[in-house]
């Protein structure tokens, strides 16, 4: 019995490795994507800067002025400028919202593995001592707790 559980044990605790290595990734993803998005909302920002700079150069310009056609050219740019980088930044900050999400999920599955494999170990403890002691209960007690163990592995296993 001690083998069986040793063997599902090790698959436990492989398991809750590679899921908190996963949320690790998925985290990391979420903040480069939010340190993205928001470089992307300063250059939006600049850009809106530009277009208020232009447009109010027009309104300072005379009528008919060269000048003014030209503000009125740079300002009707950075408009049309600044309606991709927001859709960009927009997208960028579902993508963090979705990576984040990614995360907690395999935090979860981390968490469920980590507490088959914790629950494993304690039944393998019982019955060695069950060995050594010979008593009854002490068998029930490492079996009881041997069952607890692959119940909350299958939970694992399922992501539950």
């Amino acid at each position: 019995m001690t083998a069986v559980l040793a063997c599902v044990g090790a698959i436990s605790a492989y398991q809750s490795g590679a899921e908190e290595n996963l949320a690790l990734l998925h985290k990391n993803e979420a903040a480069i994507q939010k340190t993205e998005a928001a470089n992307l909302w300063a250059y939006y920002q600049a850009k809106g800067e530009k277009q208020n700079l232009a447009e109010l150069g027009a309104a300072l310009s005379q009528e008919a002025s060269p000048q003014r056609k030209r503000f009125d050219a740079d300002a009707a740019r950075y408009r049309e400028e600044k309606e991709p980088i927001r859709k960009r930044a927009e997208a960028l900050e579902q993508e963090v919202v979705k990576s984040n999400a990614a995360s907690e999920e395999r935090l979860h599955r981390h968490h469920r593995w980590a507490q088959a494999t914790t629950i494993i170990q304690i039944s393998i403890a019982l019955a060695a001592i069950t060995i050594l002691t010979r008593r009854k209960w002490m068998q029930h007690l490492s079996m009881g707790a041997a069952a607890i163990g692959v119940v909350l592995t299958g939970l694992a296993l399922f992501g539950v």
